[in-house]
């Protein structure tokens, strides 16, 4: 319709307008200020009305093994698995142990079809998850999701680098009631101390994200390896070691000191039957009473990250072929090593060795300091691959200029931010959360 005298008034009402888009490279929102001042092309470099001429600045250089595959098992892996594993054992038993595995992974199973129907759906370009949705389901849910999920990525890698500092403490960290270092505990702990060592950890993963996503892969695929031996050895230990026991004591408030002595059996069917049904008693290092419900919320965290490689999209030679295939393929690999390890510690080992040590594995390894090593790939590549995923997700969110209710001036502005400094922006979010949590 032909409103006389009010076509500028028109214009301005169309901010901003949904567009049915030509095709998947076609710019999220279009707007109508921005067509009224003579600004047609869209954040992405082409047409704001075909969607045309969108520029690739980044070439896909990732196949499906080392784009999708190493960075969503890793994820899934992290240090949950080395950490944790025995005490979800322990404490459910084998029948309830695997219930909670199937549950889990039923749950995760009805977000890996979601991503294969939609990855499936036509060109995937970088964001991952976000740049999916919001192109199937529009800007609006598409723009919030994104931005919980950048929110989540960061926060994740806060808490990796948390996890992998106090993995380090607890071998090297000295004693804080003690001014002499001894044997390998030569560094020093405090509040400040665990934010220093923090600080250095993200800058690391900081640089190696920096230098591109290519050095990522190959970095993430060296810790595979190094995490692949820790777990080859695990899972040959019982048909080295002999039986053997061991002396454990927790110290609770005042001086009140409790041992027990728990062993390694080897592969015995007593240990295994003793270990089928649930034994939930109190967690030594919290002192509160575990439950079906809390051992399952522990349990699920190690079933988590399969969005890992789909946030490496715009890295991908084909995404839309690559993303399914590979976290179809790492959520099995997954699967089956931690039902391989249910097996091992259930036949194995005592129950009172499984509730009264988390890192159990590094005393039943055939050589602990595997276990050791595997613990600090899995948490740094989890860290590397949270921030990563999320810069990646940033950019795309700054690309697509969901903020231009702001206006022009400030949209082009957090763009240039956005784009320029995703990874310090990463970093010094991350870092703040890590010091608010330590």
């Amino acid at each position: 319709m032909y409103y006389p005298g009010n076509t500028q008034m028109f214009f301005l009402l169309q901010v901003p307008v949904f567009q049915t888009m030509a095709n998947e490279h076609s710019p999220l929102l279009v707007h109508g200020v921005y067509s009224m001042m003579g600004d047609t092309k869209d954040s992405r470099g082409g047409s704001a009305v075909t969607g045309e001429g969108a520029p690739k600045s980044n070439p896909r250089k990732l196949n499906t093994f080392f784009g999708v595959m190493v960075p969503t098992i890793l994820s899934m892996f992290s240090i949950v698995l080395f950490l944790r594993t025995g005490f979800v054992v322990g404490h459910a038993g084998l029948l309830h142990g695997f219930l909670m595995l199937f549950v889990a992974y039923f749950i995760i199973s009805l977000t890996i079809l979601s991503i294969c129907a939609i990855s499936t759906n036509g060109a995937v370009e970088g964001g991952g998850a976000y740049f999916m949705i919001s192109r199937s389901l529009g800007p609006e849910f598409g723009g919030s999701i994104g931005l919980m999920f950048y929110l989540a990525k960061v926060c994740a890698c806060g808490v990796y680098v948390l996890g992998l500092v106090e993995a380090i403490l607890d071998i090297f960290g000295k004693d804080p009631g003690s001014a002499v270092s001894h044997g390998l505990r030569v560094l020093p702990q405090g509040y400040w101390y665990t934010v220093l060592y923090s600080s250095l950890v993200l800058l690391l993963c900081l640089v190696v994200c920096l230098v591109g996503a290519h050095i990522y892969a190959k970095a993430s695929f060296i810790i595979l390896l190094v995490v692949t031996v820790s777990l080859i050895s695990i899972i040959i230990s019982p048909l080295i070691l002999r039986p053997q026991h061991f002396n454990i004591t927790h110290t609770y408030g005042n001086n009140h000191t409790v041992t027990v002595n728990p062993s390694y059996t080897g592969f015995n069917s007593t240990t295994l039957k003793n270990n089928l049904g649930p034994h939930y008693s109190l967690d030594y290092s919290t002192n509160t009473m575990m439950s079906f419900a809390t051992v399952f919320a522990v349990m699920f965290t190690s079933c988590t990250g399969i969005m890992a490689g789909a946030n490496m999209s715009g890295e991908l030679k084909n995404p839309s072929e690559s993303i399914p295939k590979g976290t179809i393929m790492a959520v099995s690999y997954t699967f089956t090593v931690y039902v391989l390890l249910f097996l091992l510690l259930s036949s194995t080992c005592d129950r009172l060795l499984l509730i009264n040590d988390y890192a159990v594995f590094q005393r039943v390894s055939v050589w602990p300091p595997f276990v050791t090593i595997g613990v600090y790939c899995a948490s740094f590549s989890a860290a590397m691959c949270s921030m990563i995923g999320a810069s990646r997700i940033l950019h795309a969110l700054a690309l697509d200029q969901l903020f231009a209710v702001l206006g022009k001036q400030y949209s082009w502005f957090l763009k240039k931010i956005c784009l320029v400094n995703v990874f310090q922006c990463n970093f010094f979010l991350s870092h703040c959360i890590g010091c608010c949590m330590v």
